[in-house]
Parts: structure tokens; sequence; C-alpha cells
């Protein structure tokens, strides 16, 4: 997986990421807020992001420069990095905010599966993928190019992801993971545009094969869970001192939701 600094930046004639000034261990280099369609004609903004007024200013300039003005706004789920802005971006549009979650939304239009988004040049296909978090939703962009996925904060361009118990729960990961690798392989798709970091592109990156790699990865930490609660861990900051030793401190909280989740999942299996 790509490693370097990620600026945003074009992904495509059809997308556009213009990155929100939060970098942080949680958040990579930050949101990735995406502008998408073909320049000159109404787009869709997904994720607008934190309630900052330099982004949301960024956001709307990039809108601007593109002869675009905003159909929609679209939310891959509610955490605030990705949700915080939406409102003040949608009502300075003059459009609404569709989510999944109704809590986020602004207007009475909701976001589930199987909704179809129009934009200029394409359309955006919605997957429900729960499992980082129970709303969250991936959306296959349908251009004249190949296929590409935005996958907010189920998989991520660098690293992998946080399963956010007890909301968040990693039965419905692991199945939204194996959905996706399937609908990625079949529907020959280029790229996932993430919620942070890099974009992950072909022949680069299969996005396939990061997918196969996330799940893998849920494995091996499963192994390693099961591994130190026999060796005698009693909570989930115990089984993260051991597990997660590598990681750095500061994403340790976050190591501990995932490792609720994963004591949750064994404890359900047979």
């Amino acid at each position: 997986m790509p490693t370097g600094a990620w600026t945003g930046g074009a992904a495509g004639p059809a997308a556009l990421c213009v990155l929100a000034p939060n970098a942080s261990p949680m958040t990579l280099d930050g949101t990735n807020t995406w502008v998408l369609g073909t320049p000159g004609g109404p787009c869709v903004v997904v994720d607008p992001g934190p309630d900052d007024a330099t982004h949301l200013r960024a956001v709307h300039e990039a809108v601007a420069a593109r002869g675009s003005t905003v159909a929609a706004v679209l939310l891959t789920h509610g955490h605030a990095d990705h949700s915080e802005g939406a409102a003040v971006f949608a009502r300075a549009c003059g459009s609404g905010v569709r989510a999944l979650d109704p809590a986020h939304r602004l207007g009475d239009e909701g976001l589930g599966a199987g909704d179809v988004v129009d934009l200029e040049g394409g359309r955006l296909d919605v997957v429900a993928t729960p499992g980082h978090t129970s709303d969250s939703l991936c959306f296959v962009l349908r251009t004249d190019e190949a296929p590409a996925v935005l996958t907010g904060d189920t998989v991520l361009g660098r690293g992998t992801t946080v399963v956010a118990h007890p909301d968040g729960r990693l039965a419905d990961y692991l199945a939204s993971l194996r959905r996706l690798e399937v609908l990625l392989r079949d529907e020959g798709v280029g790229a996932v545009l993430p919620g942070h970091g890099p974009v992950l592109a072909a022949p680069d990156v299969l996005p396939a094969e990061v997918v196969a790699f996330y799940l893998a990865h849920r494995a091996e930490r499963l192994d390693q869970v099961r591994a130190a609660v026999a060796a005698g861990a009693t909570s989930a900051r115990e089984v993260v001192e051991t597990v997660y030793a590598e990681v750095p401190r500061a994403v340790w909280p976050a190591a501990e939701l995932s490792v609720l989740a994963q004591l949750e999942y064994l404890n359900t299996q047979p």
C-alpha cells in the first residue's frame, strides 16, 4: 500500500479530493472530501469533513473552479471528521445532506443500499457496508472510465481501519469486506477513493487485493487476540498492550475498540 504523503487532488476527470487540514494518527493525512462529476455540470460532494471554515471554503472554491454547482451532499458515515461540516456546507449550497442515519441528514431524503444518485457524466450506486460503524456506506462511481469505489473508513488508503465498537461490529465488517472484494473483482473496479489516505489504483495497486489483505489482517489479529486471552489477558487494554504493541500509543484507545469488537466476535463463534 502507498506510504508517501497525500495532499489530495484529481483522481480522474470525474473525481477531485479536497483534503481537510485535520491530520492526526487517526485521520492520517486528513479527511478526504470528494467532489464528483464531470466539470461544468452539477456535482455531488461526499463527506464535507469537519466544521472548519478554511476547509469548507476550499471545497466551495474547488466546486466553483470546475464550473459546477452542488446538487447533493452525501455521507459515507456519521463520524464527526466526515460529517460535522456537512449541514453548514449544504445550507450554503442550497442542498440537502443525504445519509443512512437520520441524525446526520439535512432534509427529508435519506440514503441506503440500492439507491442511485445521478451526477454529471455518470452516477453513484450506494452499497451498504456496515462494520466500521453501523451506518457505513460505500459508493460505486460509474462514468465512462473504469468504475471507482468511495469507501469512507471501510477501506483506507494506508494501513487498516478501526471497528468502532459497540456501534461497529466485526461480523458485519467481515461480511462487508467480502461483499466489497466480490464487487471490486467482478465489476473491474480500477480505483478505491478512501476517506483517508491516498487513492489506491490499478495498475500500481489492485483494489481487490487490498481488500483481500484487509481480510487476512483481520484473521491474523483474531488469532493474536485468542493467543493473548489464552496467555492470561483479562481486559481489552491488556490485549492491546500485547497485540498492538507495535502501533503508536496515540491510537491505542481506538485499538481497544477494535479489540472489544474482536472479543465480542470470538464469544459468538462456536
